[in-house]
Parts: C-alpha cells; sequence; structure tokens
C-alpha cells in the first residue's frame, strides 16, 4: 500500500486543482440525483386490517407500494395482467414485508370485460377496501386498440380505471374512510382532451396520446372528488417523477440511436421505483390528507395541477362521455 502512496500524492499535488474539480463536481452530481430523487414519505400509519388494492403491481412502482403497504400490515391486492409475473410478484412483496397476505387477482385494462369481472370478484369476495391505487399503465404505444375498440393509451390508463374506480365505489363507501389514488404524470401539463376525435383515430401521435390519458386521470379525480363528498371516501392523483421502470418500454426503444446516447447520461438521475412510489404511498397513508380531496400532487406535496388539468366544466364532460363510452348508466 506504501508502494503507491507517494505517487498518488505526488500526483494529487500537480493536479490540485484538476483534482478539487473532479472531487466537487461528484459531489454536486449526488447532491442534485438525491434532490431529484424527490420527498419521502415518512408516515407510520399503520393498516392491520385494512384491504388495499393495486393494479398493474407486478413490477416497478406499483410492486413497491405493494410491499409498502404489506408492511403497514394490510391486506394487499395485487390486480394485474400478466398472472405469471404478478405471483412471482406476490411471492416478493410477501417475502420482503413478512406478510403473507398477499393475493393476485387478474385484470386487463384493455378489456371492459375484465375490468367487469373483476370488480364482481371483489366485491363478492373481500369485505372491505380501504384504498383503491389507479397504477397501471401504458406509455407512448404505436396506434393499437382495446379489446373495445379504444384508443390503447385512453383505454388503460383512463377508462379501465374510471370504470373500475366506478364499480367498487360501495365498497369503498362502505369501508369509509378510504381512498382512491390515480398515478397521473406531469405530461398532463401539456395535454388536451381532443373531445371530438377521443381516440385519435385523424391523428394519431403516442406522445399526444399520453398526455391526453394522463390529463384525463386528473380530471376524473377532481370530479370524482366533487361527487364523492360527504361519503368518506377522498380521491388524490400524482406525478411520480421520472423513474426507471418498464413504463417506457415502448418510448427507447423508437428513439434514433443517437437520441438514445444522447439519453443515457441522463438515466444516472432518475427515480428508482421505491423513490417513485414515495408520493403513491404518501396519498394513499399520510394522515394530513384525510380532509383533502381532488388535489394533484409531487414529490409529497401537494402541487397545481395545469390549469386544463383545473376545468371542472372539461371534467363534468369527460366523466359524461366516458360513463358513455364504458356503458356505465
Amino acid at each position: 500500500m506504501q508502494h503507491y502512496t507517494k505517487p498518488v500524492k505526488e500526483f494529487v499535488e500537480e493536479h490540485t486543482t484538476g483534482v478539487a474539480v473532479v472531487l466537487v463536481t461528484g459531489v454536486g452530481l449526488l447532491v442534485l440525483r438525491r434532490w431529484l430523487a424527490g420527498g419521502v414519505c415518512r408516515s407510520k400509519a399503520r393498516l392491520d386490517g385494512k384491504t388495499v388494492l393495486i393494479t398493474g403491481a407486478n413490477t416497478g412502482i406499483g410492486k413497491e407500494t405493494a410491499v409498502d403497504m404489506a408492511k403497514r400490515g394490510a391486506r394487499v391486492i395485487l390486480a394485474c395482467r400478466d398472472m405469471d409475473r404478478a405471483n412471482r410478484a406476490a411471492d416478493e412483496v410477501r417475502t420482503r414485508s413478512g406478510n403473507g397476505n398477499v393475493i393476485v387477482k387478474m385484470l386487463d385494462l384493455a378489456s371492459l370485460q375484465s375490468v367487469r369481472a373483476l370488480a364482481k370478484d371483489v366485491e363478492q369476495t373481500e369485505e372491505r377496501l380501504d384504498i383503491l391505487i389507479n397504477n397501471a399503465g401504458i406509455m407512448m404505444c404505436p396506434q393499437w386498440k382495446t379489446e373495445d375498440g379504444f384508443e390503447m393509451q385512453f383505454g388503460v390508463n383512463h377508462l379501465g380505471h374510471f370504470l373500475l374506480t366506478n364499480l367498487l365505489l360501495d365498497l369503498l363507501k362502505k369501508s369509509a374512510p378510504s381512498r382512491v389514488v390515480s398515478v397521473s404524470s406531469l405530461a398532463h401539463d401539456t395535454g388536451k382532451i381532443h373531445f371530438d376525435d377521443i381516440n385519435l383515430e385523424e391523428n394519431y401521435d403516442p406522445l399526444i396520446s399520453y398526455r391526453q390519458s394522463k390529463l384525463a386521470n386528473v380530471l376524473f379525480t377532481r370530479e370524482l372528488a366533487l361527487r364523492l363528498k360527504g361519503t368518506g371516501v377522498t380521491t388524490y392523483t400524482l406525478h411520480p417523477g421520472v423513474i426507471n421502470t418498464e413504463l417506457g418500454r415502448h418510448f427507447f426503444p423508437s428513439l434514433p440511436l443517437w437520441k438514445r446516447l444522447l439519453f443515457m447520461p441522463l438515466f444516472f438521475f432518475v427515480k428508482t421505483p421505491w423513490q417513485g412510489a414515495q408520493t403513491t404511498i404518501y396519498c394513499a397513508v399520510n394522515e394530513s390528507l384525510q380532509d383533502s380531496s381532488g388535489l394533484y400532487y409531487s414529490d409529497c406535496a401537494v402541487k397545481e395541477a395545469a390549469p386544463q388539468g383545473r376545468d371542472d366544466a372539461a371534467a363534468r364532460r369527460l366523466w359524461d362521455l366516458s360513463a358513455s363510452m364504458v356503458g356505465l348508466a
């Protein structure tokens, strides 16, 4: 060891400025990364005797949310499309949380029949539902259609959750105080609801579609809060942050090689799934939010949604359109 001490010392003395710059830059990058990681939910709330249903909980922030809910003592239902992956995720959640009360149920949000089947199953087999977390989503996929003919991103990210939530409202009311948490995105800031072409058949663009679906999440939460006033069921929507999960599986490969190379260094700064789950967990359990409803959150704090996300007339119009599309009276 001493053999290398002198050369290292001499190198540092000869390149003091360069070494200082490297150290300061390194520390700065680590501080920046920590800052970008956002807030952490500090609530110690227990969920013993309570039931939580999470859609898309077999991976990413959904799975991390499930682990947290299970650690708090909740009965956790993973509602997923891929049952093999869901069962593997359930095993992991049980192991990491030490809670064996974790079950899997089938849910394909691209099928209204599947959504109705899950809701019926939950109503018949569960005595209560305290927290519904609408987490599953799809991002910037090609121009695909759901089983019922809807544009895929709007159908999965909004319509499927819209129907599921409405079908489970009686159970949520019965279990009040209860909560509905919907994962949206900062992308809603530049979103627009294309009421005259809701499926974007005239001019499909994956990003425009994604933005529309995320704005729909915000408007749905706002309108749902008004309709549930006085029932003991409160609603929340949130931006989880930029996270390294499978959600971007359609986005990254579609980029030209040069853009992918430019994006690669940025992965150092994106959130981990655990970090990305913190605001969802905050909205689900934080005691200070029990008297709030219909608001938008980011980094474990309330934030003001974009102006189009606070448009009550658009929220009502979207509700009526959505109800008609999914066949909800």
